[in-house]
């Protein structure tokens, strides 16, 4: 198989000029957070396979058919993370969640899986994501849904549009999907592959299929909340209070399940017109989810916001690009192995003075070496040759004006500083 230079398909490549943005996503999340007691969590980037089986669900389409699933040299089966909350309520079972102390904590990095690339959506993807785990209340999923909006405001995102529902309690479940199993049934042969699948698998996944054929009998299909206890409608009814009297808008969207088993009670989702026909941006909700070895589930709400997705939609509103970190405003030319020597000794005392700068270390032209100060869109370029040295001081050249004057190198340190 010959070499290509292109990464695998539903992969790309983030370049330093593209990172500033990813940075300007991670760094509003850690300010908008911190603001709402969260800190930060790391957590591995694979896990056990039962972790995410056992967790979201084994008839989910994530367990079904989306994830990297591999084997250790020991033999035990491990998977990509195809989501962050599993992992996180692993770690969780580490400290005293399970004694109902809360936590609060965020995460970032990829997720994998193995779904049809298209805009906005590959194999590796990017999340950022809060978990607050051990209590249950509906005034905390209200929180975090205007910690969500908060973080969005942050990133200047405006315009989404906050769609909510409700699950119900477990004890719930059951008349539900019986109520939808009996309707859909006489619609399913006319209805897509994947639907006649989830009647008897995951029926709750009929709600949210997008194939044409199947929204009539989705339209018409009937409302769960209808088969949900009193205590579950009053739990949902306080959800909207909450919102409301924080004057979020929010729309109540009957068909809005989610796609994995451990939602219970508050469900919702973030989308925007700027993202086209994929236009959902962020999800979360309540959960109580089981893992492995643990037959008490873990409970908490939560959301996960898709970082390509986020920087599309800024994109799409014309957010001003920040500015690129990684730019080197000064380059150092040398005319001759002498000024050579000494620009590398001054360049390490420049950027120990917090000054980003670049030395050119082969014998080059004048000329050429202009071609790469030009080339990196350098501010001022400090030139040091044979005369320079005898002399004790740098030619200092501001690239924008073309000025130019003579330092000593004391003198161009704090220059720089002051304009750097």
């Amino acid at each position: 198989m010959s070499f290509k230079s292109a990464p695998p398909p539903g992969t790309a490549d983030i370049f330093p000029a593209e990172v500033a943005s990813w940075y300007r996503l991670e760094s509003a999340a850690r300010k908008v957070f911190s603001l709402y007691g969260y800190g930060e969590l790391r957590t591995p980037v694979f896990e056990y396979t039962e972790v995410f089986k056992r967790g979201l669900g084994d008839d989910t389409e994530v367990v079904q058919k989306e994830m990297y699933t591999f084997e250790d040299r020991g033999g035990r089966s491990l998977t990509l993370r195809p989501e962050g909350t599993a992992g996180v309520m692993r770690a969780m079972l580490n400290t005293e969640v399970m004694n109902g102390i809360e936590q609060r904590v965020f995460y970032s990095g990829p997720m994998f899986r193995g779904e049809r690339p298209a805009a906005g959506r590959r194999r590796q993807f990017h999340q950022i994501g809060v978990e607050n785990v051990g209590r249950m209340a509906p005034e905390l999923d209200a929180e975090c849904i205007a910690m969500l909006m908060h973080f969005l405001e942050e990133c200047q995102i405006s315009g989404s549009k906050l769609m909510i529902n409700t699950r119900g309690a477990i004890a719930d479940r059951k008349p539900a999907e019986d109520a939808l199993k009996q309707y859909f049934t006489p619609f399913i042969s006319s209805m897509c592959d994947d639907c006649k699948s989830r009647l008897e698998r995951n029926v709750w996944r009929i709600l949210d299929c997008k194939q044409e054929q199947c929204q009539n009998p989705i339209k018409n299909a009937p409302d769960v909340v209808n088969f949900f206890s009193e205590e579950s409608k009053n739990y949902f009814k306080r959800v909207c209070e909450t919102l409301r009297n924080a004057g979020i808008e929010f729309t109540v969207e009957p068909r809005l399940v989610r796609g994995l088993d451990y939602y219970v009670h508050t469900v919702f989702e973030i989308s925007h017109s700027g993202l086209g026909a994929q236009n959902a941006i962020a999800g979360g909700g309540r959960y109580e989810l089981y893992l492995p070895d643990n037959n008490k589930p873990v409970i908490g709400v939560g959301f996960a916001a898709g970082m390509e997705r986020l920087l599309m939609v800024q994109e799409a509103l014309k957010v001003s690009p920040p500015e690129d970190p990684f730019k080197v405003p000064v380059y150092l030319i040398s005319l001759g192995q002498a000024a050579r020597d000494f620009n590398m000794k001054f360049a390490n005392e420049l950027r120990k003075s917090g000054i980003p700068v670049i030395a050119e270390v082969e014998d080059k032209s004048m000329k050429a070496q202009m071609r790469t100060a030009n080339r990196i869109n350098a501010k001022f370029v400090l030139i040091c040759g044979d005369s320079e040295l005898q002399q004790n001081i740098l030619v200092c050249k501001d690239m924008s004006s073309g000025e130019q004057s003579n330092l000593s190198p004391g003198d161009a340190m704090t220059f720089l500083k002051g304009k750097i």
